[in-house]
């Protein structure tokens, strides 16, 4: 009997051997680029022959919070925004300001206008690109929790009624075609390395870890509130990023105190409400497993034999078996932008080898983006040793 493709996605992450492997893009900004919605996205997905799927809510955000998916961001009534350019002598680079002036305090953030800085004179509120050039970061003492308070509040009404006309839209659609509807993304630490920078967030793990669990606690319960219009409009996966919260950065030990609790939390509410709970970690993933497997999640997306150096594939495969799908196991940019053919396809089998058949999902990791005729004929590549192996 043939599956659809929400049926046989949904075996795959819970762990069971679906009619045949799925082959679902963690990130496809090559072919979303040429797409005008979701919708024509996924129907272009389906006549690759891949399992399509709507990522709803994991469309491109706002600038002002470009890497944080979802609801739209928005701060409290009272909130005032300042921005401004410095050019200061000394400084290689313009120097932007941003301060949020809020009933409790203000915070201040500034940061380098580097050559490839993409904001022009402006500072978004989370975002990768802050982080290495921020010569001051938002969030720097205790004091200034109380001030981030009037920026991490729930999603506002009109937005969540606005999401749920939305929803209807997307589910009818997947219903129709029977594709797999994604929500997300939760967030946890990734957010607080934007806030407070990602060094400093490390030291303070060490120098007060109170002050950085009452900072987790603070964010755990804006994510909840973010993630709750998604389980209620019942999206079939709930996802949350984890790109920064790897071992590669954080011990076991850490781990369990900072991201644990909340990442157990969010997965027995995505099961609650029938959802399954997925979780990104691209690199450092082996001391982690265990733990992740404890916490309730449901497939880990983001397995990547080449950007997660440490890790062992078959060793993971048997910790997660009939416990927890995978999903990815051939690198996006090494393999299928800069690869030849013949590593694109020693690479795909050894992937559906090593992690299938049974709670696996093939995909790149994490993104295939490089509109070039070399990079078209390698996912071409890709789409057919999997047909031809699934």
């Amino acid at each position: 009997m043939r599956l659809s493709s929400k049926e046989r996605m949904l075996m795959a992450i819970s762990g069971e051997r679906p009619d045949h492997v799925p082959c679902s893009f963690m990130i496809f900004r090559a072919l979303r680029n040429k797409c005008e919605d979701i919708f024509e996205f996924a129907e272009r997905q389906m006549e690759l022959g891949i399992d399509a799927r709507m990522d709803f809510g994991i469309e491109p955000a706002p600038w002002y919070h470009a890497d944080l998916h979802g609801l739209p961001v928005r701060f409290h009534p009272e909130v005032e925004v300042r921005e401004w350019r410095e050019d200061r002598p000394g400084e290689r680079y313009p120097v932007l300001c941003k301060e949020y002036i809020t009933p409790a305090g203000v915070l201040r953030i500034e940061v380098h206008k580097t050559e490839d800085w993409p904001y022009g004179d402006r500072v978004p509120f989370m975002e990768d690109h802050i982080v290495p050039r921020s010569l001051k970061h938002l969030i720097a003492r205790r004091e200034d929790l109380e001030p981030l308070k009037y920026l991490l509040i729930p999603p506002a009404d009109e937005d969540v009624r606005e999401f749920r006309g939305r929803h209807r839209k997307v589910r009818e659609f997947a219903d129709r075609h029977g594709l797999l509807v994604v929500g997300g993304w939760g967030v946890g630490l990734d957010a607080l390395a934007w806030l407070f920078g990602l060094q400093g967030l490390l030291f303070l793990s060490m120098d007060d870890p109170e002050f950085l669990g009452d900072l987790a606690e603070l964010m755990g319960e804006w994510n909840v509130k973010r993630m709750e219009p998604f389980l209620e409009a019942g999206v079939d996966l709930f996802v949350r990023r984890g790109w920064y919260e790897g071992a590669d950065l954080w011990s076991p030990t850490l781990f369990r105190r900072f991201v644990f609790p909340y990442l157990k939390r969010e997965a027995e509410l995505a099961h609650q409400a029938g959802a399954k709970f997925g979780y990104i970690l691209t690199t450092g993933v082996m001391p982690l497993v265990d733990l992740i497997v404890e916490a309730g999640v449901d497939v880990l997306i983001g397995v990547d034999p080449l950007q997660d150096r440490t890790i062992e594939m078959s060793k993971l495969k048997e910790k997660a078996k009939g416990k927890m799908g995978l999903w990815g196991g051939v690198n996006g940019f090494l393999t299928v932008e800069m690869g030849t053919s013949e590593e694109v396809q020693k690479a795909v089998r050894e992937a559906l080898t090593t992690l299938g058949p049974d709670g696996f999902i093939l995909s790149p990791v994490d993104n295939v983006r490089e509109d070039r005729p070399e990079v078209w004929k390698n996912v071409e590549v890709f789409i057919e040793v999997w047909k031809k192996r699934r």
